[in-house]
């Protein structure tokens, strides 16, 4: 039996077995904090944050469902004008965007201004929480590089800790667990890892500080893009003061609605709006150290 196999028996048996909640999984009453989704899409805008009707997206009903339990508040925009604002009364930022923030989109929703971008990181860098979903990623990529080049990476890729490259058909792949410390993992009841479906993305740039939560495991992925050592898929790290949590998981609806997948990004929320404390020493050279070697096929 493939490895790939092993670990989704495993998934299907550890969800069937436990009894972990994804509200008040994290001890005490929670204090109540709020959360900016923004899911502005440039270029190609992904139907998992396509809005149909006045009515809010998959994700963003996913979202606000998530973390209502955990006293999180969740308020979805697509406006970037958003952050020309007041955003102090925010405690992270949640993004699940795609291009270039900043320039008009054929949705006609008002774009981010250069200012408003500045704002973000400052805010983030000053102590906000940061969460990134799966093309979060593709902002502001690197102009005309397609191999990794850390010193050339956006200022906001900088502050998300890798970036987009490429992805290959949507497969059923393994993701190594590295991190059981990180705040809900251990309650998840998986030892080494799990599977899923979904499109998952071959990335570069990866900031040298990532403490990695769940690794992509290449050996039985179909694709070029793929045909490389393993590499983060999910990560923490630490933006000066603010915290940052990214995964590359995302794409489909019914990852939205996976409990694996809902109680990894509310362990990423609860900890981006500092309801939790953990350390996330960098351990990207420990369980990715080759994370950055790109084939042809690959960059």
């Amino acid at each position: 039996m493939k490895r790939r196999e092993m670990l989704k028996a495993a998934s299907a048996a550890a969800l069937g077995l436990s009894t972990f909640p994804l509200g008040h999984c994290f001890g005490a009453e929670p204090a109540k904090r709020k959360v900016l989704f923004f899911t502005r899409n440039v270029g190609y805008y992904h139907d998992v944050v396509r809005r149909k009707g006045e009515g809010l997206s998959h994700a963003e009903q996913c979202l606000v469902e998530i973390c209502k339990d955990e006293g999180i508040e969740v308020e979805c925009s697509k406006d970037g004008r958003v952050f020309d604002g007041d955003i102090g009364g925010y405690d992270a930022f949640a993004f699940y965007c795609n291009g270039d923030l900043t320039v008009p989109n054929k949705e006609q929703e008002p774009p981010m201004t250069p200012e408003g971008k500045k704002r973000l990181l400052g805010a983030v860098a000053g102590g906000k929480g940061f969460v990134g979903f799966h093309s979060s990623c593709a902002c502001w990529r690197t102009p005309g590089e397609r191999v990794a080049n850390a010193e050339k990476v956006d200022p906001y890729i900088a502050m998300l800790g890798g970036e987009f490259i490429a992805h290959g058909p949507q497969q059923e792949t393994s993701l190594v667990v590295t991190s059981h410390k990180f705040p809900g993992i251990r309650a998840l009841g998986i030892a080494e890892g799990i599977a899923f479906r979904d499109e998952w993305y071959a990335m570069k740039n990866f900031a040298k500080d990532l403490h990695v939560i769940l690794v992509q495991e290449t050996r039985y992925m179909k694709g070029a893009c793929y045909q490389r050592p393993d590499y983060p898929c999910t990560w923490a790290r630490r933006q000066e003061k603010g915290r940052v949590f990214f995964t590359s998981m995302g794409h489909t609806e019914e990852i939205w609605t996976n409990p694996f997948f809902r109680a990894i990004t509310l362990a990423g929320l609860t900890w981006a709006v500092g309801n939790v404390e953990v350390d996330v020493p960098p351990n990207i050279d420990k369980v990715t150290p080759k994370a950055s070697q790109l084939t042809e096929g690959a960059s």
